[in-house]
């Protein structure tokens, strides 16, 4: 008979034993499906075969299915998204950022290999109330991003770059429509060239540079 100490040496080896996949891979695979299907067309089956893991071990690794999502957006935060607010705050003038910005979408949006447009812009898109949370949680990512870019254009006008009356918010809201436009766009299946030539037309809605301050 097993004594309290045998039960409890055992316990701890359970615990302590290693996980039988690759956690990153796992979370890698799980981008894929909630950026392919979106939140709430995901399911648990599709996530555990997708991963290659069982229910259980999804739960104890990530949690529940919101908690999974969440790690999820920040896994494609650091390696495929966040180009649009890191161009504005790595380059001179909102501009220079913004091209930058719509260039590097319409590359990403259509590599091959991997689901088309952004996650952070179509996950959410058609949710029930019960995922109300989600897609607040991703509007207000998306909302952060469009004040980056109008705090950018504020600095512009402020320095001359760009005329006095320029309307910052209204222009970083439209750069934002347009990188949503081109997002679906991608889904739908416009290739890179097609990408390209929208973000050129866009730029050409751009205010001219204040007088005396040629950009």
């Amino acid at each position: 008979m097993a004594t309290k100490e045998t039960r409890t040496t055992e316990a701890t080896k359970r615990r302590g034993r290693p996980r039988s996949f690759d956690r990153e891979t796992a979370l890698e695979q799980a981008v894929r499906s909630f950026w392919e299907l979106g939140y709430e067309a995901t399911s648990i089956s599709d996530l555990t075969r997708a991963m290659g893991i069982s229910a259980p071990s999804l739960y104890a690794a990530f949690g529940d299915k919101r908690a999974l999502f969440d790690e999820v957006v920040a896994e494609y935060g650091r390696h495929h998204g966040g180009f649009l607010a890191r161009a504005v705050a790595e380059e001179p003038t909102a501009r220079r950022g913004v091209e930058r910005a719509l260039r590097e979408a319409a590359v990403e949006y259509t590599l091959p290999g991997r689901p088309r447009g952004c996650l952070v812009i179509s996950a959410a898109l058609n949710t029930s109330p019960a995922s109300s949370e989600v897609a607040a949680s991703l509007r207000e990512m998306r909302r952060s991003t469009v004040r980056e870019i109008a705090r950018a254009i504020r600095a512009d006008i402020a320095s001359g770059e760009l005329p006095p009356d320029t309307d910052a918010d209204a222009l970083a809201t439209y750069v934002s429509a347009v990188v949503q436009g081109m997002s679906q766009q991608a889904r739908d299946g416009a290739e890179r060239t097609e990408l390209e030539a929208i973000a050129e037309l866009a730029l050409k809605a751009w205010p001219g540079a204040a007088s005396g301050n040629p950009r």
